[in-house]
């Protein structure tokens, strides 16, 4: 799907979540969703705050707000790497991918490996429709090993 039909999908499932939930369609709503789909990998509500203050100002409490709507409507998708640390995502059209987290410098790379994927889409279970998936895998990366020479 090209960037410009992820969009639009991405504001029909905005717009047909508020009009479900009764609640109001801004203009600070939209700008957000643009502003993370134009934004490639992982981000934080900081990190969409700061873009957009040179474009259109919105304030930090409409961003988290917002994101708390996009994460209820599935327009976007939190992981929590380590320890605190939450990153975000967008959903739509997104294909599946895994995350490699080091443990040392907290590096995120992501990947995908399709006997992973064709494992858990053959994997079936009884009271559950899987959806969405990600596997996180934590270890020390290339350059870390390096850096505190290990092997």
């Amino acid at each position: 799907m090209e960037a410009e039909e992820e969009l639009y999908a991405a504001h029909k499932i905005l717009t047909d979540f508020l009009s479900v939930k009764k609640m109001r369609q801004t203009i600070e709503r939209e700008k957000i969703l643009d502003c993370i789909y134009a934004y490639n990998g992982h981000f934080k509500p900081n990190t969409i705050y700061e873009l957009m203050q040179n474009d259109f100002r919105v304030s930090k409490a409409t961003v988290y707000n917002t994101f708390e709507t996009l994460l209820e409507c599935n327009l976007i998708v939190s992981h929590h790497f380590l320890h605190d640390r939450v990153e975000y995502e967008k959903t739509t059209a997104n294909a599946t991918h895994h995350h490699r987290i080091c443990t040392k410098c907290g590096e995120v790379q992501e990947f995908s490996d399709l006997k992973i994927k064709r494992a858990i889409k053959n994997r079936t279970f009884t009271t559950f429709d899987t959806e969405y998936s990600t596997v996180y895998l934590y270890g020390i990366c290339k350059k870390c090993k390096k850096k505190y020479r290990l092997k």
